[in-house]
């Protein structure tokens, strides 16, 4: 007997301790409590009813909760309740709701069925909880937002933000809307796949792309990159800068901007068209034969190959120039230009050094075939024939072929080719004569 009543003692003391609890968080509650039945009635409020609602709480009981709605015939509050009920689940949103006096809130509300024991009508708990500081808080940074990305949308390029995983994996958070305009490509499309973007990368720039993004996320030094994109009928250059940061996951994010800078490379590259070229036969200049020139010889060392290269001359011209007056002269230089650049490859180096003198670099041509092609050059441009004023012109040239080396210097085998000239010239013009040591060209029995 003892037991049971030690056992009564602590059961009533639980369910006291619990209706205190339940008290005080009613009491507590910083907003309106109510419990209703499935139709909506208020059955009972807590003690701050009147200070959150406005509303008096004994003129509230047996009226139906819609009435703290806005609109109480098709408010979002009978809507809330008939969800709940029907669900007998919670239901948790914002609810439009007005005061006694007539000011409207936004009232974060929770409806909580209340299930009882078997034939027990159903009850609901609901709370209101007043946000309106936060939502109209909430309505301002999301205006700000709206009008933040309009800008970002009417800027010149495109900002982005890429994402690269600690696994090499890329992907785009964000890119604004002048992409389309950009790229042709919605920013949804290039989120959703990072590949739909690079996949349009200039194929001699993807890697360059992959190595400086890769040199950037393990030194996370500023991303400063030119790049093209292919479009069926065009190419844009893309300029990108981004500033990368750590996660702490390991992934590596970059904020930065695509801008399209064709206009300017396409400027840049007229003007080194024009810094690069003669102006009378529009082949390379002295300045650019040497620049590129550096180049092939460099390549050309990496894997071990003697480059050919001749000097030529037309023969006469200073008399040509002499009798007939310079604008003849400039037809027969224009006419000797486009017959020798017809001959050569879009990659050989063909150049006017200066004055009726003419340099050819044959790209990835061995010694022998060398003959074959500058001999075949000499024969065109002895078929030349400019008529001026009535007047049959014909034009003949002069050629001296050398061969620089692997490890051999692009002066040296140029004195070497214009010796080789001189000895084309002493010896009759319109001829080809090599530097002494250069293979002689292969004679086939017939």
């Amino acid at each position: 007997m003892a037991r049971i009543r030690d056992y009564w003692r602590h059961w009533a003391s639980s369910r006291r301790q619990q209706a205190s609890l339940a008290s005080s968080l009613l009491e507590g509650f910083p907003g309106v409590a109510m419990l209703v039945d499935v139709d909506g009635v208020i059955l009972g409020v807590n003690p701050g009813f009147e200070r959150y609602s406005g509303h008096p709480a004994h003129t509230m009981l047996g009226r139906r909760i819609t009435c703290l709605d806005v609109d109480p015939l098709h408010g979002d509050i009978g809507r809330a309740l008939a969800c709940s009920v029907a669900r007998r689940s919670p239901w948790r949103g914002v609810l439009l709701c007005r005061r006694a006096d007539g000011q409207t809130l936004h009232q974060q509300g929770v409806f909580q069925p209340l299930e009882r024991g078997p034939g027990e009508p159903l009850r609901l708990l609901v709370t209101l909880y007043d946000i309106t500081e936060l939502h109209q808080g909430a309505l301002h940074d999301h205006a700000r937002l709206e009008s933040l990305q309009g800008t970002l949308d009417r800027l010149p390029g495109v900002v982005f933000q890429l994402r690269q995983s600690a696994r090499g994996d890329l992907e785009f958070r964000y890119l604004s809307a002048g992409l389309q305009a950009l790229a042709g490509l919605s920013s949804q499309t290039v989120m959703d796949s990072a590949e739909a973007l690079l996949a349009r990368v200039h194929g001699d720039d993807r890697q360059r792309l992959s190595t400086s993004l890769a040199q950037s996320a393990v030194s996370l030094s500023p991303l400063a990159l030119e790049f093209r994109l292919e479009f069926a009928d065009h190419v844009r250059w893309i300029e990108g800068r981004a500033v990368p940061r750590r996660q702490r996951d390991g992934d590596t994010l970059w904020d930065g901007v695509l801008l399209d800078i064709t206009a300017r490379k396409e400027e840049e590259q007229r003007t080194q068209k024009l810094v690069s070229t003669d102006m009378l036969t529009g082949v390379l200049n002295r300045r650019a034969f040497f620049d590129y020139g550096e180049a092939v010889r460099a390549l050309a060392a990496r894997h071990g190959r003697a480059v050919p290269l001749a000097m030529l001359d037309i023969d006469h011209f200073k008399c040509l120039n002499d009798t007939h007056g310079h604008a003849a002269g400039d037809l027969v230089l224009q006419a000797f230009a486009t017959t020798c650049r017809d001959c050569l490859r879009p990659y050989d180096l063909f150049a006017r050094i200066g004055g009726e003198e003419f340099a050819v670099m044959l790209v990835d041509t061995s010694p022998e075939a060398a003959w074959g092609v500058l001999e075949r050059l000499r024969v065109a441009v002895e078929a030349i024939e400019l008529d001026v004023q009535g007047e049959i012109l014909d034009v003949t040239v002069s050629l001296g072929l050398a061969l620089m080396p692997p490890q051999g210097s692009l002066e040296l085998a140029l004195s070497q080719a214009d010796s080789a000239l001189y000895s084309a010239k002493h010896e009759g013009r319109n001829r080809l004569v090599s530097a002494p040591g250069y293979p002689e060209p292969r004679v086939h029995a017939c």
